[in-house]
């Protein structure tokens, strides 16, 4: 190769991400921004799984107004101009985002099991107020995950006309941020990813168990099932997974020698990654328009059994 590691490594960025980070802070912001009007205007009554996408729709848009900043810093050649500040706030706003969205995400998928596999039980019991005080829980928690991230992430300032806003770690700080970044894939993803696969394999086999349902009704919610797994699949996990793997590459020095394939591999897939976390913030919104059918479902599914069991 004529080039090192890190230039291959900014050819790749500067290359992709600008116009994907671009069409998708369009996207977003105007898919989030009316999916919260529509919240407010249409919405009379608030159930607890329109108070856990409004709190999605808040984490992402707050997230999308940060994306303009990478546009300009990858398009001028992965130069931050912004100041250490901003780098810093940048980076606690995405993980904010990120762990924000995987664990709403989780609350939906945990309110839609209990609602349709166990109407009976949440009939009565499971109120708007658990809803926010579970909801002011998950941002006290993701904020508390997402702290260290102001410790970590900082400007490369060896070269003042190219200056890097670095997202994870710098080389020194490597050796404490890698524990902390497999405490994310864990915590922050894998646990919520079992959980939220466990709570769909339970909707899709009662609702597709159920005889008060349509054909159609049954055909969306196995929709609304593939949906978030492939969420899940295509996006989180990835990220996660090829995260860790490129920092372990940072952390033996594979960056740096001659023959550096396998690592400019594994770093540009991390980068189309991080674009398809970022793309979620456009699937959301999809997400939102389904929870009002699985609540019906969850309704019907509830009538059902009461009329068969006799009132309660």
């Amino acid at each position: 190769m004529d080039k090192n590691c890190s230039e291959y490594f900014v050819d790749f960025q500067i290359q992709y991400l600008p116009p994907i980070f671009g069409l998708e802070f369009l996207v977003a912001f105007c898919g989030n921004a009316l999916a919260i009007y529509l919240f407010f205007a249409r919405e009379k009554t608030w159930h607890t799984g329109i108070i856990y996408s409004f709190n999605l729709a808040v984490s992402d848009l707050l997230y999308t107004l940060s994306l303009p900043l990478l546009v300009a810093y990858y398009a001028i050649g992965k130069h931050w101009i912004f100041g250490s500040a901003v780098c810093k706030l940048e980076r606690f706003f995405f993980n904010c985002n990120l762990y924000g969205s995987i664990f709403f995400i989780t609350c939906i998928s945990l309110n839609r099991y209990v609602a349709i596999v166990h109407p009976m039980y949440a009939h009565g019991r499971i109120e708007p107020k658990h809803a926010k005080i579970i909801s002011l829980v998950t941002w006290i928690v993701v904020a508390g995950i997402a702290a260290p991230v102001l410790k970590f992430s900082a400007l490369d300032q060896r070269n003042p006309k190219h200056m890097e806003c670095i997202g994870t770690a710098v080389s020194g700080d490597l050796p404490s941020y890698m524990p902390y970044s497999l405490f994310l894939a864990v915590f922050g993803c894998g646990i919520p990813f079992l959980l939220t696969i466990l709570s769909y394999v339970s909707i899709a086999c009662t609702v597709f168990k159920s005889k008060s349902l349509s054909t159609l009704e049954k055909k969306k919610v196995g929709l609304m099932v593939f949906a978030v797994i492939a969420l899940y699949g295509i996006s989180f996990v990835p990220y996660h997974v090829l995260r860790n793997l490129n920092l372990y590459n940072r952390y033996r020095g594979v960056a740096v020698r001659l023959d550096c394939t396998d690592s400019v591999r594994v770093h540009s897939a991390y980068q189309v990654t991080k674009a398809l976390v970022t793309l979620n913030m456009c699937i959301h919104p999809l997400l939102y328009a389904s929870v009002a059918d699985s609540m019906r479902c969850s309704r019907k599914k509830d009538k059902t059994s009461r009329d068969e069991s006799g009132p309660i």
